[in-house]
């Protein structure tokens, strides 16, 4: 008996796949708030951007506006923003269109 000191007991299989199934939940939440975040974030960007091209708008249009530059980049911003919003839809769609064909 004394060659078989290494070996250790196993642990049920029911604490495994608890175990597991805890830590994979866990994972998966954390990733869909990530996720959740990005896209909430993403969304507040193309607003804050459009409601600064709309104020701009609004200053130009009554004469307070300084300089005529700032009106292009701001529109330019939320351009870019809502692009990247686009993006980011387009991808989630590919990507979710992706899982449902997988067969399990």
């Amino acid at each position: 008996m004394e060659g078989a000191a290494f070996i250790t007991p196993m642990m049920p299989w029911n604490t495994i796949g608890r175990q597991d199934e805890t830590q994979y939940t866990t994972a998966v939440n954390a990733e869909a708030s990530l996720f959740k975040d990005v896209f909430k974030n993403t969304i507040n960007q193309v607003k804050e951007t459009q409601a600064d091209v709309e104020y701009k708008q609004y200053l130009l249009a009554t004469g307070q506006l300084d300089d005529a530059h700032t009106l292009p980049i701001a529109e330019a911003k939320a351009g870019l923003s809502l692009d990247v919003l686009i993006s980011l839809r387009n991808k989630t769609l590919e990507s979710y269109n992706e899982l449902i064909k997988i067969s399990v």
